[in-house]
């Protein structure tokens, strides 16, 4: 009966045929209440500092698991001299073993507590999550706080780190939508902050010693660089867990200066001598025609990825059946209709002060020459026919996905602590981003759109404006690509 009163709100009491006489069905019976609500509570979100600079923020709101996590404002993009590559190594030392606790003990650990860890390296940001039962919140918090201030490895962690990192070197040959990627921000941004690679590269495998360890520790491990974030945890446990694994460390006298990161653009080719042969990728050439997108802080950042996902596209084949995104326009425009094309999609990468903004193709050789102007054709129509209902579908679409995604508490945790991270401290709800799309309007989005594919973009580093093309394939094939984006008037001219 109890568990029935907590669950259901029922005031409990035995029933049976004389409790019920004299009710007719189909009217209420007195002594149920439902006290169930069907409205979402509003997140109390709270964003606090302790005296050394970390950060914390706190969303109070119960549940069965407690979510926490710590986002360094290290990575990719701040990598120079003998740290290239150490971030990569830093996702792999996470929640191995440390100065006070072996590998092994901290897999017990991990294992008795349940729940989920995991740890990422992006190009501004090193991310360590975890979700458990509520009552193993401060356990967690000690080995979160263990494995990121004092990750600890053998010369034989060295090694297979060294040996998995150059199979993942090899391996990501293999997955030309992650070679594009790479090869699109580096040259976007000229090989250094947003442009240095994800992978740890080749040269950079000698960088991978403990002294340059600690030395990325000791530099990019400050409290100013540190934000904490809890979900399912009352504020005052927040703090407390804050002050006791992050309070001890010292305030820095001058703080690290970052470069802006300066988009210059420009053409890339990787010809087939380049890249491994790989049989069932031979017959395609991978394409992408990109131009500078916007920071996260952007006022018109809702706009541009409600253009993305009016653009949309995938593959020619999905696994789950029909019906994915069948309305994009790369769908019907693209997909659809040409079957010489293996997938076409658009991206959109957003960072704290630049960004980037496309479209990847995979294309049979024999037709790759129709890459640049299908894609142009795609990108030059977001600012000359825009449709009321598509730009609708596409604000829904948005809408959706980020609600969807936000169930998750990792998710969600991963959001509570990058928006404070790369937004000084500001949070931005859910119902206050759903509103800001609602009030989007086909003009706003044929402005944006031209901004961006015109090289109007003004951002910290002041970028060129110019296009920025990659090709994976026979260039001779693919044509003059940068002289169809000055015909297409795509780009600053």
């Amino acid at each position: 009966m109890y568990l029935k009163k907590a669950i259901f709100g029922f005031q409990s009491r035995p029933l049976s045929y004389k409790a019920l006489g004299g009710v007719q069905l189909g009217k209420n019976i007195p002594t149920l209440s439902r006290n169930l609500s069907n409205v979402a509570a509003k997140a109390k979100v709270e964003v606090n500092t302790l005296p050394n600079g970390v950060r914390y923020v706190c969303d109070p709101r119960k549940g069965h698991f407690a979510g926490m996590g710590a986002y360094v404002k290290a990575g990719t993009r701040f990598e120079t001299g003998s740290l290239i590559g150490l971030s990569h190594v830093m996702d792999r030392l996470a929640f191995q073993g440390t100065s006070t606790m072996s590998k092994t003990e901290m897999q017990q650990k991990l294992e008795s507590l349940g729940g989920n860890h995991m740890c990422s390296a992006g190009r501004e940001s090193l991310v360590y999550q975890s979700a458990v039962f509520n009552y193993d919140v401060k356990v967690m918090s000690q080995l979160l706080a263990q494995t990121m201030l004092h990750p600890d490895f053998t010369d034989e962690d060295l090694l297979h780190f060294k040996d998995s990192i150059s199979f993942e070197i090899s391996d990501i040959w293999k997955k030309p939508d992650l070679l594009l990627e790479e090869f699109t921000h580096a040259t976007a941004f000229g090989k250094r902050t947003l442009g240095n690679s994800l992978v740890c590269e080749p040269k950079g495998i000698k960088n991978i010693t403990r002294e340059n360890v600690r030395k990325y520790i000791q530099s990019f491990y400050r409290p100013e660089n540190l934000t904490l974030a809890y979900a399912g945890i009352p504020i005052e446990v927040g703090k407390e867990l804050t002050m006791e694994q992050y309070g001890h460390l010292p305030r820095t006298s001058k703080p690290l200066a970052y470069p802006a990161a300066t988009y210059i653009g420009g053409q890339k080719a990787i010809n087939k001598l380049e890249a491994p042969e790989i049989p069932y990728l031979k017959d395609f050439s991978h394409i992408v025609i990109a131009m500078e997108g916007l920071s996260v802080t952007d006022p018109d950042i809702y706009a541009l990825a409600c253009l993305q996902f009016l653009l949309g596209g995938g593959g020619s084949f999905s696994a789950g059946g029909p019906g994915k995104g069948m309305y994009s326009r790369l769908y019907l425009n693209v997909l659809n209709q040409y079957p010489w094309v293996e997938t076409c999609m658009a991206f959109n990468h957003s960072y704290s002060d630049s960004g980037l903004f496309g479209i990847f193709i995979s294309i049979l050789d024999d037709a790759s020459h129709l890459a640049g102007p299908v894609i142009l054709r795609e990108l030059c129509n977001l600012v000359l026919n825009l449709d009321a209902v598509e730009v609708e579908r596409a604000k829904k679409q948005l809408r959706s996905s980020l609600l969807m995604n936000l169930e998750s508490r990792m998710i969600s945790l991963e959001d509570l602590g990058r928006q404070i991270q790369t937004q000084n401290g500001a949070y931005v709800s859910p119902s206050e981003m759903c509103d800001r799309i609602s009030s989007l309007t086909r003009q706003d989005l044929q402005r944006v759109a031209e901004r961006v594919l015109m090289g109007k973009v003004n951002n910290a580093g002041k970028g060129s404006g110019k296009p920025t093309i990659v090709i994976h394939g026979d260039i001779e094939k693919v044509g003059d690509l940068r002289s169809l984006c000055k015909r297409a008037g795509v780009g600053r001219q």
